[in-house]
């Protein structure tokens, strides 16, 4: 096994394994920790957690039982992979995961490369921007749960680790001397800078060797051009599936309260005091759905300003728990009324949903959208979406693609 991936929610790993495929590598996703040793021929393997949001210690304590699990089956390096935009709080997951598994791995330095520039993340100078505007100047400042007000990632990661944190600058990653520089650098964690595709590649030539490197689903193709060469897209055999379809969401970031208002199914939209207080709720919206028809769209997102209302009201675990809960139930409800497609708005909603539906294996499909594959399991076909991925008309494509009438 060429790449073990580790990733910490469910729409990333998903968008790993999507650029890992296009890239040219067999590929299979996991959504469970395997129980035993698993009969592949998978060039790469990525384990979806769901630990972005997770006390460290458990975070931690996952993330190195899958590591330990994909070393047992071959992997020759290992890939922990978060969010594009570094979605993780000033006390977060990011620096502890990966120091614990440098540790392990006995890495004695590695690379943080959370740059997508197909996605306009891009990281300068150490600092992340969102298409041309400072992290801490786009709404992911204001996410419900990672909200990210520092857009200077060597400060930020150094708050949440005790190891020295330095910067690999484009000037340097685009010289000759690149490799030297790594070595004489007095860091153990280095944030690279990179601002398209040729610096990503250049990025996969560097760590091609480590043992460890962490980032977003760009470096993860990076790194497989940087070990097999351009085999061009991987990804065969794909069928779409007739039936009904239901999209939910339950994301609250800017793009996705956008592609909502041009979605054009019918729209049930959920407030949080329903998800609390009515535990009949998931069957009814179940039922509801089957009568709308025409892809209805269920919707618990809410601007920021009503986010952060509905947190000092209830309290954000408590908030957050029900709403995951309610759509575990929701999706399982709907599968067995015969939805067989669904697509997912929300890191946290599809990691609710591919576990209340007990989804351990999935096949990757074609790219619905930059960083969005379709998903297949069985009868039924997925789309699991982070919330700023996609364009106003994502939800009308995805369940398109996902039809009858796709293949691939």
């Amino acid at each position: 096994m060429l790449i073990g991936a580790i990733g910490d929610d469910f729409t990333g790993s998903g968008d790993l394994a999507n650029m890992l495929a296009r890239a040219g590598l067999r590929v299979d996703l996991l959504t469970q920790m395997p129980a035993a040793a698993l009969a592949t021929q998978a060039e790469a393997v990525v384990i979806a957690l769901k630990t972005r949001t997770n006390p460290i210690a458990d975070a931690v304590a996952q993330s190195l039982e899958a590591m330990r699990w994909l070393r047992a089956q071959g992997a020759e390096r290992i890939l922990f992979k978060y969010c594009s935009t570094f979605d993780s709080t000033r006390t977060g997951n990011i620096g502890p995961v990966a120091e614990a598994l440098a540790k392990e791995l006995d890495a004695r330095q590695v690379l943080f490369v959370p740059s997508f520039p197909e996605t306009g993340r891009t990281v300068y100078q150490g600092h992340m921007f969102v298409g041309d505007r400072l992290l801490s100047e786009s709404p992911l400042a204001h996410h419900p749960l990672t909200p990210m007000t520092d857009p200077d990632l060597r400060r930020w990661l150094g708050y949440q680790t005790g190891v020295r944190v330095g910067g690999l600058p484009l000037s340097v990653l685009r010289g000759p001397d690149a490799g030297a520089y790594l070595a004489a650098l007095d860091a153990a964690f280095v944030v690279a800078d990179a601002i398209d595709d040729r610096d990503i590649d250049r990025l996969g030539l560097l760590v091609r060797d480590a043992p460890l490197v962490t980032g977003g689903s760009a470096i993860g193709a990076g790194l497989a051009r940087a070990l097999v060469g351009d085999r061009g897209n991987a990804q065969s055999g794909w069928q779409g599936v007739g039936g009904p379809a239901v999209v939910l969401s339950g994301s609250c970031s800017a793009a996705t309260l956008g592609q909502i208002a041009a979605y054009y199914g019918p729209l049930r939209q959920v407030a949080v005091a329903e998800v609390l207080d009515n535990p009949a709720l998931p069957e009814a919206l179940a039922d509801w759905a089957i009568q709308a028809g025409n892809a209805p769209l269920i919707a618990v997102s809410q601007p920021p300003e009503q986010v952060l209302a509905t947190q000092a009201a209830y309290g954000r675990e408590r908030t957050a728990d029900a709403i995951d809960a309610m759509f575990a139930r929701l999706a399982s409800a709907l599968v067995a009324r015969g939805v067989t497609r669904l697509v997912v708005a929300g890191g946290e909603t599809s990691g609710a949903v591919t576990l209340g539906l007990g989804l351990e294996r999935l096949q990757v499909g074609p790219q619905i959208a930059p960083g969005v594959p379709a998903l297949a399991s069985g009868g039924l076909r997925l789309a699991l979406k982070s919330g700023n991925f996609g364009g106003p008309d994502f939800f009308g494509r995805a369940v398109a693609i996902l039809g009858d009438d796709h293949a691939g």
